[in-house]
């Protein structure tokens, strides 16, 4: 019996760019498509703990190599694409992963600086990268983009407005890539998580009050781990979801049912 079907998640032959893959969804996901075959370039403003999620990736037996690349320094930006084309002549997936939100507080405390330093790391760096990617997409007719966006571009919660609005114009930025390049055998997608288990989001779930109040209606009453976020992005890369562009993922316990 042929497997079919099993071969649409394979990822043999691809290569991965994953954005701000030193931890958290970024490392998981990498580790998740060099698994499944897919040659992975990770990168991270830290060149010694992107390294490490590289060698380790390696010594399971898969294909990884580490760039440093600070996706707010679009010099950095360009360093990325041209290392992964000199080390593997093309690019098939993007992950832009990479965000921040160093702040919790409300709208009108958030001053110009802030705002921009949230909008060119979230919002601006996925924007420059893919478009960069893109070239090289387009002339081998086919390319996966999987922007990380967040529930809480959809549905914010207070003390967070500038991540919200950074989140909710990535989802548009998905939207509008898939719009424009499918004809180029492009797609885009968004994963929007909800409480996992990160450093961005270790003010909620390492607080034992907040994290009772988060989880008491939600549907599936835990925060999730890293891993949790792999299995849509390995989808989302595969020829498993051909005919999928321009969908918003939300992978957050139930959240958004309420």
């Amino acid at each position: 019996m042929t497997k079919k079907y099993k071969k649409l998640f394979d990822l043999s032959g691809k290569v991965a760019i994953v954005t701000g893959s030193s931890r958290g969804i970024g490392a998981s996901i990498a580790e998740a498509l060099a698994e499944f075959g897919a040659s992975v370039v990770l990168s991270s403003r830290s060149k010694e703990a992107v390294d490490e999620v590289a060698n380790k990736i390696q010594e399971n037996g898969y294909d990884a190599m580490a760039c440093e690349c600070h996706v707010g320094e679009e010099d950095h930006l360009k360093n990325l694409i041209d290392t992964t084309l000199k080390k593997y002549d093309k690019i098939d997936i993007l992950v832009n992963n990479a965000g921040i939100n160093p702040v919790f507080d409300r709208l009108e405390n958030a001053d110009e600086k802030l705002f921009n330093k949230i909008m060119d790391i979230n919002v601006k760096a996925a924007f420059k990268l893919s478009n960069m990617a893109m070239k090289h997409m387009k002339n081998n007719k086919s390319g996966s983009i999987i922007n990380i966006s967040s529930v809480e571009g959809q549905k914010p919660d207070k003390g967070l407005g500038v991540y919200s609005i950074s989140k909710a114009a990535i989802s548009m930025l998905t939207k509008s890539q898939a719009k424009e390049w499918g004809k180029y055998g492009i797609r885009s997608n968004a994963i929007c998580p909800g409480l996992i288990k990160t450093k961005l989001s270790s003010a909620l779930w390492q607080n034992e009050e907040m994290l009772e109040l988060w989880l008491k209606d939600l549907p599936i009453r835990k925060a999730a781990e890293p891993e949790e976020i792999s299995g849509i992005a390995v989808y989302l890369a595969s020829e498993a979801s051909s005919y999928t562009t321009g969908e918003t993922f939300n992978v957050d316990g139930g959240y958004m049912i309420n």
